[in-house]
């Protein structure tokens, strides 16, 4: 499986239109593969992402029910909200990066060389700083808190832009972003809303999104 992040030179503006002129000419992707372990809810959840010369562009678009987002700040355990999640592995590096959003905009970010689960987390793994994280731009449209839950239909998105120089303290230098082949895969989840339920774009062998060997192609044009 593999989606095309094609370049565009012009800054999206970050105001959460699904359908603006820029964000029209980026592929979408959806989220159709539904683990087993999920708990009558299937939400319709889709994804765009583009790229300039120094930054990733992203946007989910969420038709959801049972929406909960009561995790706040930076590196909160936001899985545990209603919640999107965009994995991706530079050329260059050991690890992959996984940035988790919740649906109040709170959001984590990761750096995972050795995905092997530990009691305190992975077998490798490093935390990007608060310095870091600021520079990781994340709007959503609930926020900024969502409790008590929200059982009856709506659809939320979630905003994302990525510059290099937040990941490169970590995996080291990003050439060009132009015509490179990376690896990565989306999800969605709310581990504690009352249907947990747990979306893929690319299918997993086990209920766990920390499987770098199952990652889609990520082609950069």
């Amino acid at each position: 499986m593999s989606y095309v992040i094609k370049r565009t030179n012009v800054v999206p503006k970050f105001d959460l239109s699904w359908d603006g002129d820029v964000w029209s000419k980026a592929d979408i992707v959806e989220l159709n593969e539904y683990r087993e372990e999920s708990q009558g809810h299937r939400p319709v959840v889709k994804a765009k992402v583009l790229h300039d010369a120094r930054n990733l562009y992203g946007m989910f678009r969420v038709e959801d029910k049972y929406v909960i987002a009561v995790q706040e700040g930076f590196q909160a355990p936001v899985c545990l909200d209603s919640c999107v999640e965009f994995f991706f592995k530079p050329s260059v590096g050991k690890g992959y990066f996984n940035l988790e959003i919740s649906a109040s905009a709170a959001y984590l970010m990761t750096y995972i060389r050795d995905h092997r689960r530990t009691e305190d987390g992975f077998e490798d793994y490093t935390k990007m700083s608060a310095a870091h994280g600021a520079l990781v731009k994340v709007k959503t449209s609930l926020q900024p808190r969502v409790y008590p839950e929200i059982a009856e239909p709506l659809t939320w998105y979630a905003q994302f832009q990525v510059p290099m120089e937040a990941l490169e303290p970590y995996c080291g230098m990003i050439p060009s972003l132009d015509g490179v082949t990376w690896k990565g895969n989306f999800f969605k989840c709310a581990d504690e809303c009352s249907h947990p339920h747990w979306l893929t774009w690319k299918p997993l062998t086990a209920l766990n999104y920390h499987l770098p060997e199952c990652f889609g192609t990520l082609e950069l044009q």
